[in-house]
């Protein structure tokens, strides 16, 4: 894929979420409300540090939670997400970067 025009012509080449950093996600979901294209998805960290599905969000047997990929296909590049995180936890690829690495 690449750069684009935006509509009043100035070029633009979309950035995907490809990658969110569980060791500094707050799992605050910021991100998570600015998207509706559900790439982002609330999961569990157990006491083990493994990332594990939520059953029940109310659920006490994680240590904290965290967002992590859902639909990474799902993503257009716009950016709100990273806009709106406190702790910069995300890694965006620009679109022609991120078909040469295949994601």
């Amino acid at each position: 894929m690449e750069a684009k025009n935006t509509r009043d012509g100035r070029m633009w080449e979309p950035e995907f979420l490809t990658a969110i950093d569980p060791e500094t996600c707050i799992g605050c979901g910021r991100c998570y409300k600015v998207c509706g294209r559900d790439v982002m998805t609330l999961k569990g960290v157990n006491e083990d540090g493994d990332i594990v599905e939520l059953e029940d969000e109310d659920d006490d047997d994680f240590d904290r939670k965290v967002m992590a990929m859902n639909d990474i296909g799902a993503c257009i590049g716009c950016g709100a997400c990273a806009r709106v995180c406190p702790k910069d936890c995300q890694t965006h690829t620009k679109a022609s970067e991120a078909e040469a690495l295949g994601v």
